[in-house]
């Protein structure tokens, strides 16, 4: 392997008794365009070339493999003389190895691209992208500030196959002390977006699986429901509640269709067609991400006429005070709730786990009673068949819901529940 550098200028102007003298950085910083482009050498192969535009240029003159080539080391004064000569001395050792220093930079540049893609935090936006479409929009910004926030500023660079276990702790133990709940989502977002890099070959483990029982169990809180001999005295509360009419009707339409409670809050009147008692319910609005048709009793019917007068020109049935655009907060049931004397007492959302005790005493098929609470099924094989909507059967079922509620109010003996189907 034959190896040269280029040593003359033409010039001739920085030569003295035949001496060659390298170049000083007051020579390069002085030098002024002219018409033509014109070059001063340093030696060793190492020019800068002075474009008429004012532009000074590093080269690298060599010859490898008895081919001249030109290699680019970068622009004056952004690489200085000193620089210069360092990536020069650099470049040399690449050509006596026989490696072409421009092919090694593309090489090099190409690997960083690469590499930049298999990032933590590549790939987690990668995760992100994947999903946006099936999460709501509270869930997808949930998930992207826990990133942006506590897990980018500390692995976010870092190739995704290089963390460990440990670095994945600390990160989740820092969320768990200032809030455990974001932890626990914490954890899972990081091991989903591991699973993704495992699965496009970019990783090998998912370090998640090491820490796993190392965060502190959380205490689960099921939501409270009333029992059937508490529900007549808070169906009496509620038709003599004097907080806000709109928050009074919001907790009557909860009960009389068992939906839940952040459902109503965010339905459009767009959404109900009240001639033909039914709600179909917005697909960005339900949990099941899927459109749910619900069958409205006439109670519900006349409730919703009633409302109608008063908010029927917005988009929503409960329109937000502060900007009528936006639905109300979930909050205004909770207060609601306090006012009526039930604080601590049950949830406004377990006002479904109410209906559905009773709907099974009196004797309705689990089908139509989960269906009408829009339940996901577990069983994957049956849920793949089964996509019946029941609508005939769920009118019936609850019609006959909506007059027992009637009874428990209107009645001092209330119908039992065999004789109320």
């Amino acid at each position: 392997m034959r190896v040269s550098f280029y040593y003359n200028h033409p010039s001739g102007n920085f030569f003295k008794n035949g001496t060659r003298m390298a170049l000083k950085d007051t020579q390069v910083k002085n030098a002024k365009p002219k018409a033509k482009s014109y070059k001063l050498t340093d030696g060793e192969g190492l020019q800068i070339e002075i474009k008429p535009n004012g532009a000074k240029l590093w080269r690298l003159r060599y010859r490898l493999h008895g081919k001249e080539s030109v290699y680019s080391i970068g622009k004056y004064p952004a690489v200085s003389l000193l620089k210069a000569r360092e990536k020069r001395e650099d470049a040399k050792e690449l050509i006596r190895q026989g490696i072409n220093p421009s092919h090694r930079r593309k090489q090099e540049k190409i690997k960083r691209t690469h590499e930049s893609k298999n990032t933590f935090k590549a790939v987690a936006n990668e995760w992100l992208e994947r999903n946006v479409e099936k999460w709501s929009e509270k869930t997808y910004l949930q998930r992207s500030r826990i990133l942006a926030n506590d897990v980018f500023p500390q692995i976010g660079g870092l190739p995704i196959r290089d963390i460990d276990a440990s670095q994945v702790l600390e990160i989740i133990q820092t969320i768990e002390r200032r809030a455990p709940a974001m932890a626990v989502i914490a954890q899972q977002a990081i091991s989903a977006i591991f699973r993704l890099a495992i699965v496009t070959l970019r990783a090998e483990i998912d370090p998640v699986f090491f820490i796993r029982g190392v965060l502190k169990p959380r205490k689960t809180t099921h939501h409270k429901i009333l029992s059937k001999d508490e529900l007549p005295d808070f169906l009496r509360a509620l038709d003599n509640y004097s907080g806000s009419f709109a928050n009074q009707i919001a907790l009557k339409l909860a009960i009389l269709t068992l939906a839940r409670t952040n459902e109503v809050l965010k339905s459009k009147w767009s959404e109900f067609d009240l001639d033909e008692a039914t709600w179909m319910k917005n697909a960005e609005n339900v949990k099941q991400r899927e459109e749910h048709r619900v069958p409205l009793p006439s109670q519900a019917v006349d409730l919703l006429r009633g409302l109608h007068f008063i908010t029927g020109n917005r988009e929503h049935l409960f329109p937000n005070k502060a900007d009528p655009r936006r639905p109300v907060s979930k909050g205004v049931l909770w207060k609601a709730i306090v006012s009526m004397g039930y604080q601590n007492r049950f949830s406004p959302h377990g006002l479904r786990g109410t209906g559905s005790t009773l709907l099974n005493s009196m004797g309705f098929r689990p089908d139509i009673i989960e269906r009408q609470l829009d339940h996901q099924e577990r069983d994957r094989v049956r849920a793949a068949y089964n996509h019946a909507d029941y609508l005939d059967e769920r009118r019936e079922m609850m019609q006959v819901w909506a007059d027992y509620l009637d009874n428990l109010v209107n009645s001092d003996n209330v119908v039992p529940l065999k004789q109320a189907r």
